[in-house]
C-alpha cells in the first residue's frame, strides 16, 4: 500500500470528480497509474526512436574503425609534403 501527499488543488480536483462520477478517490487515482504507466511504456527511449535510421548514410567502408590511424597518418603525410 502506497500513501500519496496531493497539493490542495488538486486535492480539491480529485474531490469534485469522485463526487460528480460516483468513484472512489483510490479507483480514480489507480485509472489514472494504469494510464500513466502505459504512456510510459509506449515512449520509446531515444535509441529505439531513431534506431531504423542509423547506418543510413554509411561510408560504404567497412573497415573505417581498423583502419582510422593508417588513414590519419596518410593525412599527415599529405599536408607535410604541401
Amino acid at each position: 500500500m502506497k500513501s500519496v501527499r496531493l497539493p490542495k488543488e488538486l486535492e480539491e480536483e480529485l474531490d469534485a470528480i469522485s463526487s460528480s462520477t460516483n468513484k472512489s478517490h483510490s479507483h480514480i487515482i489507480r485509472e489514472a497509474l494504469v494510464e500513466y504507466i502505459a504512456k510510459e511504456k509506449r515512449t520509446q527511449n531515444p535509441f529505439e526512436a531513431g534506431k531504423e535510421l542509423f547506418g543510413k548514410r554509411g561510408s560504404g567502408e567497412t573497415d573505417r574503425s581498423t583502419t582510422y590511424k593508417s588513414r590519419i597518418k596518410e593525412k599527415i603525410r599529405e599536408n607535410q609534403s604541401n
